[in-house]
């Protein structure tokens, strides 16, 4: 059986990702709820010819917040300036960026909970009314430039919606938060993305690694392509659920997704701290992760799991951690239970 191998640079990770991007509303599979209403704003948009409402999205990382903010632009007939919170640095950035957008843009801001807060200040005129107040100079002759600015449609992605401030999370039309995602939808996910690859891939295994994709389908994407590499130097690029378990395997991840780094934080907790309850900055020290890796990274797979639980005085493993890895649950007085 002869293999059709993708046109698109393999040691191009930012072109591919692109490519797998969903290009039209039917392809983004998943969070269903959030497309109608979404589309529902950008409908009433277009008929009254304006500008859609600033939004904000939020969830875990790889849920496809981006994707949306690509589709709205496409929806909308426009372009999209893509920049994140830390790339702002200053105003006169902020300044560079709002000035070169058309009307009806849209900004898409990833990370908008790290932006600076001087900058936001700059950020409220512009959401608001459109304009741009720059102060140019110091002390007694220091003036402001006020500049008007095109219609434009902000939306910000955040995997940490409480570090927004209550001044700029009122500035946005609509909220929403997106899930993780449903078995059937992840296996539709894997599906379209080999196709693009032109990829011969079985249904066990299309299954097998939507249930270890964390529910995730940027984490499906990335399986999907380490499985390929395996296929390809281990077999005959033929994708079977044998190639895709030793691949899995190889890579040290477990039969619902967990990979070194989880079960790293649950021995952590089990073995340094009996269990738990611990502190964020504790774990991190014990586990050797950044404190925004866990929160971002690991913790929300891992509560999603029930592995993880968290109490006022700190994280606690749960008993479904102890029986998926197999280690004896100890009570407080070192008795088994």
């Amino acid at each position: 059986m002869s293999i059709v191998t993708a046109k698109i640079p393999d040691n191009d990770d930012k072109i591919l990702d692109s490519a797998l991007r969903p290009k039209i509303w039917s392809d983004y599979a998943g969070q269903d709820k959030i497309k109608e209403n979404i589309r529902i704003i950008l409908t009433a948009a277009k008929q009254r010819n304006q500008s859609p409402d600033h939004l904000l999205l939020y969830g875990s990382s790889g849920l496809g917040k981006t994707t949306l903010a690509h589709l709205v632009a496409l929806e909308m007939g426009k372009q999209i300036r893509v920049t994140s919170g830390p790339a702002i640095e200053k105003a006169g950035d902020l300044a560079s960026i709002l000035t070169n957008l058309s009307e009806g843009d849209v900004l898409f801001i990833d990370e908008i909970h790290r932006i600076n807060k001087t900058i936001e200040e700059y950020i409220y005129p512009a959401m608001e009314d459109y304009k741009l107040n720059l102060i140019l100079g110091k002390g007694p002759m220091a003036r402001t430039m006020e500049l008007k600015l095109p219609k434009f449609t902000l939306i910000g992605a955040t995997t940490r919606p409480g570090l927004l401030s209550s001044p700029l999370r009122s500035r946005f039309g609509a909220t929403f938060q997106l899930n993780f995602y449903q078995q059937d939808n992840i296996e539709k996910i894997i599906e379209r993305s080999a196709k693009i690859l032109k990829l011969q891939i079985e249904p066990e295994a299309v299954k097998t690694i939507a249930g270890r994709s964390r529910f995730t389908p940027r984490v499906a994407n990335r399986l999907l392509k380490r499985v390929r590499d395996f296929a390809e130097v281990k077999g005959d690029g033929l994708i079977t659920k044998n190639i895709t378990d030793h691949a899995l395997h190889f890579l040290e991840i477990d039969e619902i997704g967990l990979e070194h780094g989880d079960k790293r934080i649950l021995m952590a907790i089990i073995e340094k701290f009996k269990g738990g309850p611990v502190g964020l900055q504790a774990l991190s020290a014990a586990s050797f992760e950044e404190e925004d890796t866990i929160l971002d990274i690991y913790e929300p797979y891992l509560m999603q799991c029930g592995f993880i639980e968290r109490t006022p005085k700190g994280r606690v493993v749960s008993r479904l951690a102890y029986e998926h890895l197999g280690i004896k649950q100890k009570s407080k007085q070192n008795r088994l239970i």
